[in-house]
């Protein structure tokens, strides 16, 4: 008995499988409104710039702790 052997498609054929693929997902990703991602955006620029802030106030404060006690 012989065995079959598949072959694997072609580069091209992959390709256009994979491109018909990623089409039919974006298809069912919910996309945000433009007032949502301004929101959404709003925010991501708060938190970072509040996290930043408080990390830049810790480091000064460590940072005076150091010279107070080693200096």
């Amino acid at each position: 008995m012989a065995e079959q052997v598949k072959k694997k498609p072609n580069v091209f054929n992959r390709f256009t499988k994979f491109v018909k693929e990623i089409r039919n997902e974006l298809k069912k990703v919910i996309w945000p409104t433009k007032s949502q991602l301004i929101n959404y955006t709003l925010t991501v620029v708060f938190v970072c710039l509040l996290i930043g802030a408080v990390v830049w106030i810790f480091d000064a404060l460590f940072g005076f702790l150091y010279t107070l006690i080693f200096a």
